[in-house]
């Protein structure tokens, strides 16, 4: 840096963790960005942050101490699960319901699956213990907690080696007062044990609900709390002392003191900012509705942005390998009963490995080549074929290097591994087998598209896509092709968005407290009595971040259902505030909402099960996608010609190759590759690209000849 130049102030970065690669978004405040996209590193995650934020302080010229606020989506709490290298976990619970989370809820995700086994507890039924106490359905005490039973039990499972401890009591949604005597006897005895407490991580009714989520809690804090240690540590070392914050999966950011604490919170915390960001990039060109596709080299997520704003649920399944959640398919995974944005994801990245199964079909994923060794043309030891390789050898990606130059790659090993396990076992060209890989993923796509759209009662045909990540410009017009769609964004520095639109988001936490009513019979009184409090729990959180009462703000919602039912949808309260013509306008809201989702409704009685409150900090510093600037280099690529095959039977074809700032509002008639230093979007035959104002690269596909 100049030593005369002064330095500037509200430096931010915005960081993602993916399975292949990190990527990394410096802003200064005058709005110019700087990326960088570094190899992750599996054995220890915070390197490939630390060495690509270096690279981009040197490109920017400026100190590290110039950093004002790191924001992090990291997959630590969901590779932890992943994994099974959570803590040793045990769970505290009212004698007699020590086989809750065993129990469930008895759902199968498919209906004849004779193979399927159910998952296994995150915490074994040997550490898990029941004491006695009990408190009824009013929230009376019907037993009281023995303390001493309570303590000789916990002296078992520590005396057995478990770390972290899962207190869940019958009924403590409406009463916390034996989790809570419970949690302070345990600190005073086992000051070391890690505690989560239902009361805290959420006071819901839905006993099985309600641990599962404690318990995953659990199991991930320790993992957690250390990888944000030493990641906060590794940045001081290299003079970086700014404010860290952590991607909820809701959406919004949380400080690294409630992420140590609630992990929970965060479990989906990468594919988040992207959401986020992709409902600003919506809003500045008037796009309420987008389907938002996100393709990275281990898996593609699928969310959509109703009215401009990102699609939420307040419960889903992290499971093992391909993830479409819906609501009437469910019990094959681990249930978190927390706010996370509706996204679904299937295991077909850039690094998805082809192969064939045994009754020689072809298949991809979901086992990714991953960032070591990745695809074989990175030339690291792996010869199995990954969709990069397919990509490689029908000419979409550059023969000679990805990632701005910084990573040569050898285009004839993609042809060995594609000729080896894919084109001779099926009797196929080479061509024909690199369609084929391509085919099989884009189809499994458009599986996670129709999961969050047809399932949901939207018609993808009526909306547009924004297409980011490292692939998803590369398939995003073929998989819009199979679903309708008819126009596609690629956003600015597409490659990096979720590291983007973590900048754009604002801070976000969730409160919620059980009121079990008749509606009918509901207060306006009282109802805002509880929405007082839950705001009041909300400002201090935010306060105690450094928003201030001119940055924070409340969202009411309500959790509702026709009486008798076990399940409810959330409505919000279109005015935010709690009068005598609340109660008929959320009937009215739940009714038309219950019509959307399951296609009729009924007069019957409703029941408000929950008050909910988000409060919201916004960054005044928060990323303006409208008045950003992107690095020149970033926006580089090659130029010329290069034999490109876009369908199999057809010979490939001169395909003009431009670099991405070359692109203007004029529009360019396809086949045509952009690339850039983070991705690279195709524009096949029939198609046209023209950028926006913003910088965004909008294609629009032409009808294909019958």
């Amino acid at each position: 840096m100049n030593p005369g130049k002064s330095a500037p102030q509200g430096v931010r970065v915005g960081c993602d963790i993916g399975g292949t690669f990190t990527d990394i978004v410096l802003a200064m405040p005058d709005g110019r960005l700087y990326v960088n996209k570094t190899s992750t590193t599996p054995h220890d995650l915070g390197q490939a942050i630390t060495s690509g934020l270096q690279k981009l302080i040197d490109q920017a010229g400026i100190r590290a101490a110039d950093i004002t606020e790191i924001v992090h989506g990291t997959t630590t709490a969901s590779n932890t699960i992943l994994q099974k290298v959570g803590a040793r976990t045990g769970v505290i619970t009212t004698q007699g319901f020590r086989d809750v989370l065993e129990i469930g809820r008895i759902r199968t995700p498919t209906m004849f699956d004779l193979g399927w086994s159910k998952p296994e507890p995150l915490a074994t039924r040997r550490w898990r213990r029941g004491i006695r106490e009990r408190i009824d359905a009013q929230g009376r005490v019907v037993t009281p907690l023995d303390a001493q039973h309570l303590l000789d039990e916990a002296q078992q499972l520590v005396d057995e080696g478990v770390e972290s401890l899962a207190i869940c009591f019958l009924n403590s949604y409406i009463n916390p007062a034996h989790e809570l005597a419970a949690k302070a006897l345990l600190e005073e005895r086992f000051p070391q044990l890690l505690l989560s407490v239902s009361c805290e991580v959420l006071p819901e009714i839905k006993e099985y609900e309600r641990t599962s989520t404690t318990v995953v809690n659990a199991y991930i804090l320790p993992a957690m709390r250390t990888y944000l240690a030493r990641l906060k540590t590794d940045l001081e070392r290299m003079g970086v002392r700014a404010s860290l914050q952590v991607m909820a999966s809701n959406g919004g950011m949380m400080g690294i003191g409630s992420a140590s604490d609630k992990p929970v919170f965060a479990v989906a915390s990468g594919p988040a900012g992207g959401v986020a960001g992709a409902a600003r990039i919506g809003a500045l060109g008037g796009d309420a509705d987008l389907i938002v596709f996100d393709m990275g080299g281990t898996t593609a997520k699928a969310s959509i942005i109703a009215e401009g704003q990102p699609s939420l649920t307040n419960e889903y399944e992290f499971r093992d390998g391909i993830s479409a959640p819906s609501r009437f398919v469910k019990g094959g995974g681990y249930v978190l009963k927390v706010p996370a944005i509706d996204i679904a994801e299937v295991g077909a990245g850039g690094g998805s490995i082809a192969w064939i199964d045994a009754g020689g079909l072809l298949c991809v994923g979901p086992e990714s080549a991953g960032a070591n060794p990745g695809p074989a043309c990175y030339g690291n030891g792996n010869d199995r074929p990954t969709v990069t390789d397919a990509n490689m050898v029908l000419g979409y990606l550059n023969p000679e290097a990805l990632a701005g130059g910084s990573l040569t790659v050898k285009p004839e090993l993609s042809k060995a591994a594609l000729q080896r396990h894919v084109a001779e076992p099926l009797g196929l060209d080479l061509l024909a087998a690199a369609h084929g890989v391509r085919q099989v993923a884009n189809v499994n796509m458009a599986r996670a598209i129709r999961a969050v759209t047809v399932e949901r009662g939207r018609d993808p045909r009526d909306m547009s896509m924004i297409a980011f990540g490292g692939g998803g410009p590369l398939h995003a017009v073929a998989v819009a092709r199979l679903l309708g769609i008819r126009r596609v964004i690629a956003p600015i520095m597409a490659g990096v968005f979720c590291s983007a639109g973590m900048l754009s988001a604002d801070a976000e936490h969730n409160f919620v407290k059980a009121v079990l009513r008749p509606l009918a019979g509901c207060s306006p009184a009282d109802l805002t009595g509880i929405g007082n409090a839950l705001t009041d729990k909300g400002f201090t959180v935010l306060a105690s971040e450094g928003y201030g009462p001119d940055d924070a703000s409340s969202v009411l919602a309500a959790d509702l259902r026709y009486l008798g039912q076990s399940s409810e949808l959330t409505v919000p309260l279109r005015t935010g505030r709690i009068d005598a013509s609340t109660i008929d306008q959320l009937t009215r809201d739940f009714q038309a909402l219950y019509h959307q989702t399951f296609g009729y409704s009924s007069d019957e009685p409703l029941e408000l099960v929950n008050l909910r409150v988000s409060a919201r900090g916004r960054s005044r510093q928060r990323l303006d996608f409208g008045a950003c600037s992107v690095d020149a280099t970033a926006l580089q690529g090659a130029t010329g010609t290069r034999r490109v095959s876009f369908a199999a039977g057809q010979a490939p074809i001169d395909t003009r190759v431009m670099p991405r700032a070359a692109l203007a509002a004029e529009p360019q008639q396809g086949p045509l590759i952009i690339e850039s230093y983070d991705t690279t979007i195709v524009v096949p035959p029939l198609c046209s690209a023209r950028a926006d104002r913003v910088g965004n690269i909008i294609i629009d596909l032409q009808e294909q000849p019958a």
